[in-house]
């Protein structure tokens, strides 16, 4: 239930991205403002309109404005219609095609996306980032005050926070990054000052938000081994300030893609499309140009399915649109190439005179013909390499209302996490896109209908706005965190808060037997019993004395024993086993774990055991703990 905000309260929200949401085109020789389209524009205008614009006092949108200064300011002033008000950055073209095309777009987006062999690194267009990123600081800084929040979008941005948290220490600052973040061995391969910059601007933030799980742990593994810090529950304590990592899967607005089915102009171009290939199943595909979307192979994919499965020649059509991106950076161009001639090659050895195997179009799509596609097709091709979310997936499965319809996934991207009913497939393995082409043409409506049903209760549970939501309450949460004084439930347990230990008389040891022990398997040294006693409530009752005010339970002995405090302690060792093999793959993935860790199978009880590394600098040691 939305609840009235308190006006003594209300903030000011700042969203920041590489564009601002308008493009300013020229009508009758006089600059004029021209909406944007986009799926953070959807997004941001999704969560404010339900109902949350009111709980900011006003909103600003900060953004490379796409003209020069004399421009902007011949344009009408008065409020736009979307209701931000807008702050437009303004740079030099060279500058700004360095920062956006350099390194942005040939670093930072074929790294994060595995295309290493693609990566430039080149320093002049790092240090026109950093310009570009500090010009953004100085426009923000000549309105922001402490308290607002800043809520900064995306790869281009990555030195954003630091330059704002610099001069506005009490800024509440959210990050959001809509692309992969690698893993520690790619994102390695940068030169070691511009990780370090780069992972020193995210922590600027007060919360780090990524698309996926394996993003965010990816995130936490480079900051701990380029800059040290570890963390607990994902969280930081970086610069004296609690920063929070959160994973938020960025979504769509269900209801308008579901009850666009129904749209007069969609049903009579989808009318239009069956009549249009009277017969014929219909597979569908639509993406950026971009190397990371795979399209070469799965037009790969599609002619090994045409050779394997004569039976569908001229009884099928591939609808593939290719909307035009970032042309002027020579890979994109070459990819290009490489898509035009691999549909040349299969419609001219394949085709006939009356049947075109694949109908292309290199241009954009309005929102009803896109619909009309989506709800006419049999299947959606979707098999990116590499995709931090992929909207269009989503899109997709939303728009099918009548709950027919198949979605053939790459498993490399991001929305695979959650669309699990999809037919998900390796993007680089030709012959598996062929065999699961087949397996989706051939799926019974029954099962079509199932497979909808669970992803579109997915995405009805978790829309666009909720995605905004979600991070926009964690971000208060944190930072509510940082002003709260500190108190038993946020101290970590670490051996420098505990009384008469002194972080000299720590090991590395992880492991039962090894040096720092008593020479006898499982048995401490001597030295290091006051220690144990601290961590063990049962063998020093000074530890009861310390949580008695607080609602807690104590397990121990690799948790076959349980007590609540001041009561007796029990032993569990009847407790049934049959639960073990249903976690048994997760309890793994802490024993796999690199960070020094092991998995324990205890009498009847399993136990995942993580010994923390100690901290890299100085006296600074994180203790021993369990989690």
């Amino acid at each position: 239930m939305f609840v009235k905000p308190n006006p003594e309260r209300m903030k000011r929200l700042f969203v920041i991205s590489n564009r601002l949401p308008v493009s300013v085109v020229h009508s009758d020789g006089k600059p004029v403002l021209q909406p944007a389209s986009g799926g953070l524009v959807s997004a941001i205008e999704s969560y404010l309109e339900s109902n949350n614009r009111e709980s900011f006092e006003k909103v600003y949108w900060c953004g490379v404005s796409g003209c020069n200064e004399a421009e902007w300011n011949e344009l009408n002033s008065d409020a736009p219609a979307d209701g931000f008000s807008y702050l437009p950055v303004f740079t030099e073209k060279k500058l700004y095609d360095q920062y956006y095309f350099g390194f942005s777009n040939s670093t930072i987006w074929p790294l994060f996306h595995y295309f290493t062999s693609f990566v430039e690194y080149n320093a002049g267009h790092y240090n026109s980032y950093s310009t570009v990123n500090l010009a953004f600081a100085d426009s923000l800084l000549k309105h922001v005050k402490p308290g607002d929040v800043v809520w900064i979008h995306d790869y281009h941005l990555m030195h954003l926070a630091s330059y704002l948290r610099e001069k506005q220490p009490e800024l509440t600052i959210g990050f959001f990054l809509h692309i992969p973040f690698p893993s520690y061995e790619i994102f390695r391969l940068l030169p070691r000052q511009w990780q370090a910059d780069i992972l020193g601007g995210l922590l600027s933030a007060d919360l780090v938000g990524f698309h996926t799980e394996d993003y965010a742990a990816h995130f936490l593994e480079s900051v701990q081994k380029v800059l040290g810090y570890t963390n607990d529950r994902k969280v930081i304590c970086y610069a004296d300030r609690f920063v929070k990592t959160g994973v938020f899967p960025i979504s769509i607005d269900f209801e308008k893609f579901n009850q666009a089915f129904e749209n007069k102009t969609v049903s009579e171009l989808r009318e239009k499309l069956h009549t249009s290939f009277p017969g014929k199943r219909i597979i569908f595909s639509v993406d950026r140009l971009d190397y990371t979307k795979g399209v070469s192979h799965r037009l790969a994919g599609y002619k090994l399915f045409l050779q394997q499965h004569p039976e569908y020649l001229e009884k099928i059509v591939f609808i593939l649109v290719v909307v035009p991106s970032r042309e002027f950076i020579p890979k994109y161009a070459e990819r290009k190439k490489m898509i035009d001639e691999l549909i040349s090659d299969i419609n001219s050895k394949t085709g006939t005179i009356n049947w075109q195997p694949v109908i292309y179009q290199y241009n954009s799509l309005d929102f009803e013909q896109m619909l009309a596609l989506y709800t006419a097709c049999d299947l959606a091709l979707i098999t990116p390499i590499r995709d931090g979310m992929n909207l269009v997936a989503k899109e997709f499965v939303a728009s099918r209302k009548d709950q027919h319809g198949v979605l053939l996934l790459s498993e490399m991207a991001g929305a695979a996490k959650e669309l699990t009913a999809a037919i998900q497939v390796n993007p680089n393995d030709t012959q598996e896109i062929a065999n699961k082409i087949y397996e989706g043409l051939v799926m019974t409506s029954t099962e079509q209908q199932e497979r909808m049903a669970h992803m579109q209760n997915i995405l009805a549970g978790y829309t666009v706005s909720n995605w905004a939501v979600d991070f926009n309450t964690q971000l208060q949460m944190i930072k509510s965190r940082q002003r709260r004084p500190a108190s038993p439930e946020y101290l970590r347990l670490d051996m420098n808060h505990l009384p008469g230990v002194r972080p000299a008389e720590l090991t590395d040891s992880r492991v039962p037997g090894d040096a720092g022990y008593s020479g006898k398997k499982g048995l401490p040294d001597p030295r290091r019993l006051n220690q144990h006693e601290l961590l063990h409530e049962r063998r020093n009752a000074a530890a009861e004395a310390w949580f008695t005010h607080l609602p807690l339970k104590f397990v121990s002995d690799h948790a076959l024993k349980f007590r609540r405090i001041g009561n007796e302690w029990k032993t569990l060792a009847n407790t049934p086993s049959h639960w073990k093999e249903s976690i048994q793959w997760l309890l793994q993935q802490y024993g796999n774990d690199p960070v020094n860790s092991f998995l324990e199978d205890l009498a009847r009880r399993v136990t995942a055991i993580r010994l923390r590394q100690p901290e890299q600098h100085g006296d600074e040691v994180a203790g021993l703990t369990g989690e």
